[in-house]
This record gives C-alpha cells, sequence and structure tokens, in this order.
C-alpha cells in the first residue's frame, strides 16, 4: 500500500513531469492543494476520480482521508504545488503514513525558484562570479536554525534565492547589508511563476523594499538576489563560460589544431 506524492509544477500546468501527468491521471482520488496547485491540471483527473481540496484541512484529517483510500484499496495521489522536496511540508504527512503502515513515492516537480529563474532568462551560476546558489526563507514567525541565518548565509555573497519571504523584505535587505553586499546588488522578483498573471519585478537591494510595497507583493514570490541576476550580465564577456570554447577540451571533444 502506498500513496503518490506528486509535484505539480509552479503553476503552468504544462510544466508537471510525465510520469506526474500519468499518475494523476489513472488516480482513483486526488487530494492537492487548491491554494496553489492549478485547477487546469487537476481537470486532467480521470472521470469518476474523487478529487479533494485540502487547503481547509488540517494534517491529521489530510492523512487520515489518503490512508482511508488506500486501505479501500484506491490509487491516491497527493499533490503539492513546486517540488515537494522543497518547502513542501510532506515530513509530516509521510511519518504519519507511516505509522499506518502506508508506504509513499515521491515524483519531483519544478520548483518555483527555477521556473522564476527560466522567465528571467536568467542562469544563477556563473562563472568566475557565483557557482553556488543558496535556497532558503527569512526568519519570520517560524525560526530558523541559528547557523542558517540570513546574514551569515549571505555572507558567501552567492546566488541566494529566498521562499516564503515576500511580508519580510525589510529584515532581508538589512541582514544583506550587514553581510556586506552592495546596496546596487540586483534582485528580481518573481510572483506566480508561469501563471498567466505572473509579475516580475527587477531592482536593487536599496530599492527592493520599496517596490515591493508598490506592488503590492506580499505572498507566491520568489526573491533572487546576487550579482548573476545582472540583466546586463549577458553582455559581460569576463563571466561566460569556457565549456563551449573551441580551446576548451574535454574527453568528447579534441581542441582545434592550429
Amino acid at each position: 500500500m502506498k500513496i503518490y506524492i506528486i509535484g505539480a509544477g509552479p503553476g503552468d500546468p504544462d510544466l508537471i513531469t510525465v510520469k506526474g501527468l500519468r499518475l494523476l491521471q489513472e488516480a482513483d482520488v486526488i487530494l492537492y492543494t487548491d491554494s496553489l496547485v492549478n485547477e487546469e491540471l487537476i481537470a486532467k483527473a480521470k472521470p469518476g476520480a474523487e478529487v479533494l481540496k485540502s487547503a481547509g484541512m488540517d494534517l491529521e484529517e489530510m492523512v487520515r482521508i489518503m490512508a482511508d483510500r488506500v486501505k479501500q484499496g484506491k490509487m491516491v495521489a497527493r499533490v503539492h504545488t513546486g517540488d515537494p522536496a522543497v518547502f513542501g511540508a510532506i515530513m509530516e504527512q509521510i511519518a504519519l503514513l507511516k505509522k499506518e503502515g502506508i508506504g509513499y513515492e515521491i515524483i519531483p516537480g519544478v520548483s518555483s525558484v527555477f521556473a522564476s529563474a527560466a522567465v528571467l532568462g536568467a542562469e544563477l551560476t556563473i562563472p568566475e562570479l557565483t557557482q553556488t546558489l543558496i535556497l532558503t526563507r527569512a526568519e519570520g514567525r517560524t525560526p530558523v536554525p541559528e547557523l542558517e541565518r540570513l546574514r551569515d548565509l549571505a555572507s558567501h555573497h552567492c546566488t541566494i534565492a529566498l521562499f516564503l519571504s515576500a511580508t519580510l523584505t525589510k529584515r532581508v535587505v538589512k541582514d544583506f547589508e550587514e553581510a556586506g553586499w552592495s546596496v546596487d546588488t540586483p534582485v528580481a522578483v518573481v510572483q506566480r511563476a508561469t501563471w498567466p498573471d505572473q509579475l516580475i519585478v527587477r531592482t536593487t537591494l536599496s530599492h527592493l523594499e520599496e517596490d515591493m510595497k508598490r506592488h503590492g507583493i506580499r505572498s507566491h514570490a520568489m526573491i533572487l538576489a546576487g550579482w548573476a541576476l545582472d540583466p546586463d550580465i549577458h553582455n559581460k564577456e569576463e563571466y561566460k563560460s569556457k565549456l563551449y570554447d573551441k580551446e576548451f577540451t574535454h574527453r568528447f571533444r579534441r581542441g582545434v589544431k592550429t
């Protein structure tokens, strides 16, 4: 007995994986995060499937329903936004499912961080500039481990992606500045990446707070910060990868003879 935990992707219903879509269409029961998952995707369920919205349910209620349906011999799909492994709150569900003797299989999805990079036309790891991407969130009502405070993470001066931080930009700016970031560091905010009402805001660290307020962004936003987000990065020769340079050899390509 097992359930399928499926990553639905960021919003565009076409960005679910082939395997995720197949399982969704085969499922007898679909429990999905209706506040975040596109209804167009859920509409692809097979006729007669039991489709349940989970936004108004607590943890125990969700797990009780899934366990009950699995024990009835039904195929159950639990559909999450983005990728379940990143701020997906799946650990608690899995713990209770295990107590019921029910297994699970996770089907990865396209995370909002990578969907945001895509709509920005950005590469988050740029040679000679930054080769590290940190996925984190600002500290709000839920604390973060002491060694993972944003100010300390920002001291690496790499690309940083902030989930769940749209209402905490004043603290975000303070932490970055205390870590030594320049006030003109590029920042890009993508609200509801790949949805029809997607909003992109390009700004800098010094203007992040006012631009978020001006656009009324308080939720469903990915904040990407660092010089990899420089809109003019494509014109800077010093940061271009040598991977495809004719002088760069590897086992699949020999250097050009001169």
